[in-house]
């Protein structure tokens, strides 16, 4: 039962940082699944404790980057508890290709190929 109300807890936070990751925008940069884009890191596959001290020093106004500068903002909006939430959660992305995004009846002639 305690393992139960843990893992609640775990996708209810989860669910909440994902919903604040859409809120912000940070899919517009950092792509839907922290993948990164452009001159945005990447963001999926980097561990908890990096993730964590990043936001950390973007809360202090601390980057290494002129693009890190957009972040500052984002980064200072969010309380502890939310930094600590959102590490967590950049931590566990994972890129997500559903099966179905092709029709099943696709037929490639006439596409142009040759």
């Amino acid at each position: 039962m305690k393992y139960l109300l843990i893992l609640s807890l775990f996708c209810y936070a989860n669910d909440n940082m994902e919903q604040l990751y859409l809120k912000n925008a940070c899919n517009s940069c950092h792509g839907m699944y922290g993948e990164g884009m452009g001159a945005a890191p990447r963001l999926q596959g980097v561990k908890e404790h990096i993730l964590l001290r990043r936001l950390k020093n973007l809360k202090e106004g601390k980057t290494r980057t002129s693009f890190g500068s957009v972040m500052i903002s984002f980064a200072k909006a969010l309380d502890e508890n939310q930094t600590i939430a959102m590490a967590k959660y950049l931590s566990t992305l994972k890129t997500i290709i559903p099966e179905d995004r092709y029709d099943e009846e696709y037929d490639p002639s006439g596409d142009g190929g040759s």
